[in-house]
């Protein structure tokens, strides 16, 4: 939805309980404003500076720094600075990308392309 690119480390081991992704956020991005009925999230900063907003909290973590967010909270990566940044983000259990507008509900309780206001101005994702 937020075109950042991505890639699923565990979607070949057909694992049913846990997911693993990295996040390559370009400068001046976020990812979805979003949040998971039931799993847990590990946000890992591999590289650059990650900017992370959880409910009404913005949070700055630096290389190496990691957080967990909890069911039912949302959150959002983002970038708002001149260099990209690489997360990794590790969750349980994993749950499946809502296909209905009930269940899609339950993910984005808000509109999950609005971005942070250290982004007020800008435009993701980008106009193809």
């Amino acid at each position: 939805m937020m075109k950042i690119p991505n890639a699923d480390f565990l979607e070949r081991t057909k694992s049913e309980l846990l997911s693993a992704r990295l996040w390559r956020l370009p400068p001046k991005s976020a990812n979805t404003l979003h949040r998971h009925p039931k799993m847990e999230e590990f946000y890992f900063v591999i590289e650059g500076t990650g900017r992370m907003r959880i409910g009404e909290e913005t949070m700055t973590l630096q290389k190496h720094g990691g957080v967990l967010v909890g069911p039912k909270l949302l959150r959002q990566v983002f970038n708002d600075t001149e260099s990209e940044t690489l997360w990794l983000i590790v969750g349980a259990p994993e749950e499946e990308f809502p296909s209905d507008e009930k269940t899609r509900a339950l993910f984005y309780p808000v509109d999950p392309m609005q971005l942070p206001e250290q982004l007020a101005g800008m435009v993701w994702p980008p106009k193809t």
